[in-house]
């Protein structure tokens, strides 16, 4: 395939059509990335081979007009000398040269229009570039989060979060097994002094809160 046919295949391309249909999105993303690279480097080097000839061209151009200009001054000096046949020998040399040159500038036209057109080939092609680059970073975050998510369901899959919670159920029974055990102490114990005082305050306490309640609801 030529260069320019997979520049236009390049740029023409619906980059997400591509991937949509992709059985390896990532896998395709990177081939598009490096054909473009790849043609991106071929368009620049037609580009210099391109401003190497019409830097030439120019050259010759200017070439032909100090040519020019040289055979017009013999051409006034063989009149003034007498000798009309040397002026029409210069003449004739001259309109030779005029008319290379006129060819060459037709040259130099279509030289400008090439680089014109590379150039807008080139921005074109940076432009899907950094599209393809976008997208290739998008399906890397994409990728990564999907196998994160893929490793959480195969933890609850194989059973590891269930052991875990389990374990944490047993913990917490082991810990209900030794509060009772704890509380078994003080069960048939008589009430201290203390003990019952400490009650009655309460008690006193939630018997004031009792009345102030029903005074308000009383208003």
């Amino acid at each position: 395939m030529g260069i320019f046919s997979r520049l236009s295949d390049i740029v023409n391309a619906n980059i997400n059509s591509l991937l949509d249909h992709a059985e390896d999105p990532e896998k395709m993303v990177r081939l598009m990335i490096q054909e473009m690279e790849d043609t991106l480097v071929e368009v620049r080097s037609a580009a210099v081979r391109t401003i190497t000839e019409k830097k030439e061209i120019q050259r010759r151009l200017d070439q032909i007009a100090a040519a020019e200009a040289d055979w017009a001054e013999k051409a006034e000096f063989a009149i003034s000398k007498g000798r009309d046949d040397l002026a029409k020998g210069a003449l004739l040399a001259k309109r030779k040269l005029s008319e290379t040159a006129k060819q060459m500038e037709g040259e130099q036209k279509a030289v400008e229009e090439a680089l014109a057109r590379h150039d807008e080939d080139l921005a074109r092609l940076q432009a899907k570039l950094a599209e393809a680059k976008a997208k290739e970073k998008a399906l890397t975050i994409r990728m990564a989060t999907a196998k994160k998510r893929v490793q959480m369901r195969q933890s609850y899959a194989d059973g590891r979060v269930d052991d875990a919670l389990a374990r944490f159920e047993a913990l917490h029974r082991r810990i209900d097994e030794l509060e009772g055990k704890a509380e078994v102490f003080d069960m048939g114990k008589t009430k201290s002094l203390e003990d019952e005082f400490a009650t009655l305050e309460a008690e006193t306490g939630l018997d004031a809160e009792l009345d102030a309640l029903k005074q308000r609801l009383n208003k």
